[in-house]
């Protein structure tokens, strides 16, 4: 999927400011800028890499149309000169990234961009706002994965979630991520990705009557049927959807799961099963939805719950928990020598670098080191060249190969980094070489 990603003004006052300046001073020798995460959240063992094809679109894309050179012209921020020389403005540099569905951990750069420092410096707000947002959900939403034990999974968020944007992308990020699909229907026609649906309490309460309601919408919609059973009477309605299964049997309408909203979901959950099993309908399952996230999943899951499946929404596609990351994008190099932040809590590793990956001989990550790009470390490189003077190296990944990889990702993690509750995240080892040239970066800086 390519096309543009909205305006190129999306994007913070100050990019075009420094641009202008960049401009006026005659500044614009290569610069590598590397986006990276400080600090995981608080009982986040890792993270995992998710947006790229998205920030390939806005890359490829971008250019300024001639509405945005008007309001530019007519703001009262810039001259004529600069917004002319904007209108031929191009990302003509390259990137390195991680692929999608890649667990990553704090200060491992995820995404590297070389290019001339003007157009390098303009794309990072936007990049950290494609990024950062699927990596949160895809990471929010892993866990959720981990936590089901094989349970089928849908996004339920989108009602819940900041826009348009940000439902369409928790979708795609959390189908990544392992879950089965969504109720999003706009994400299935966009990304491909499977849609499910079932019905709402106020579909019940438009009937005079529930057995009327589950009848009717049973004859509209026999496949894959799901009623939403608590409406009223949570042990009434399992009663007639009983004898409704009877009576449609003969029309080859079978029902596939009832599903419960609200309440004591382990205990109605157990109470159902009770009676479907007494009943014969050991066929029909049990799909639970309702302020659910990781720890309520897990919670049902290790209790035994008799659940065959989950919606999750509001906590998945806001990651409740861990509403934001620490994501940055820092300049590493300009005009070939080595750049670093020294802030207190905010230094960063100069230089063009690369992650270098151990894995043990079951699978599972031993460690992570981040070196140089240059350097010859042991272990699998975690960043790979996508993009070269602004176009794709190759065709992207589909969405079902990036699930199929981040399910591959998700296995190898160690099980201190998969724990929901006092996960233990893997520390990154820095390299000598890269240490060294820190050292010399800083003693290159006047004082």
């Amino acid at each position: 999927m390519t096309g543009r990603l909205g305006s190129a003004l999306l994007t913070d006052l100050y990019q075009l400011t420094m641009l202008d300046a960049y401009r006026q001073a005659g500044m614009n020798g290569t610069a590598v800028f590397e986006m990276f995460v400080r600090r995981l959240p608080a009982q986040r063992g890792f993270l995992m890499a998710m947006g790229l094809e998205q920030a390939l679109d806005y890359l490829q894309e971008l250019k300024f149309e001639d509405e945005e050179l008007d309001w530019l012209s007519g703001c009262g921020h810039f001259d004529g000169e600069f917004v002319d020389w904007l209108s031929g403005l191009r990302f003509e540099g390259d990137v390195w990234a991680m692929r999608e569905g890649e667990v990553f951990f704090a200060d491992e750069p995820v995404l590297r961009v070389e290019a001339p420092i003007t157009q390098a410096q303009l794309v990072e707000s936007r990049l950290i706002n494609i990024l950062h947002f699927q990596s949160l959900i895809a990471s929010k939403a892993a866990r959720v994965v981990m936590a089901a034990g094989g349970r089928t999974l849908v996004d339920f968020g989108m009602r819940r979630a900041h826009g348009a944007e940000a439902a369409l992308w928790a979708a795609r990020a959390s189908y990544a991520a392992g879950f089965d699909g969504s109720a999003t229907v706009e994400a299935g026609r966009r990304f491909g990705l499977p849609v499910f649906g079932t019905m709402a309490h106020s579909y019940v309460q438009a009937h005079d009557s529930e057995t009327q309601a589950f009848l009717d919408f049973a004859r509209a919609r026999p496949e894959g049927l799901v009623l939403l059973i608590d409406t009223y009477d949570v042990e009434g309605a399992v009663a007639k959807v009983i004898d409704l299964a009877e009576r449609l049997a003969p029309e080859g309408i079978t029902i596939r799961s009832l599903r419960l909203d609200s309440g004591d979901l382990a205990a109605g959950s157990h109470r159902i099963r009770e009676l479907l099993d007494e009943a014969g309908q050991q066929q029909i399952g049990i799909f639970l939805s309702g302020n659910l996230d990781e720890h309520a999943v897990a919670e049902l899951v290790v209790g035994g719950t008799p659940v065959n499946g989950f919606g999750v929404g509001t906590r998945l596609d806001v990651s409740a928990d861990a509403p934001a990351l620490d994501i940055a994008y820092k300049l590493q190099a300009y005009g070939g020598q080595p750049r670093r932040k020294r802030s207190e809590g905010k230094a960063t590793w100069p230089g063009a670098k690369q992650v270098f990956r151990e894995v043990a001989g079951d699978g599972v990550i031993a460690s992570d080191r981040i070196g140089l790009a240059g350097e010859k470390i042991t272990g699998r490189p975690l960043i790979h060249p996508v993009m070269r003077g602004g176009r794709r190296i190759e065709p992207s990944p589909t969405l079902a190969e990036i699930r199929a990889y981040a399910a591959e990702s998700l296995a190898s993690l160690p099980e201190p980094c998969r724990r929901l509750r006092d996960s233990r995240a893997l520390q990154p080892v820095v390299s000598k070489a890269l240490r060294d040239l820190a050292q010399a970066a800083d003693e290159a800086v006047e004082p």
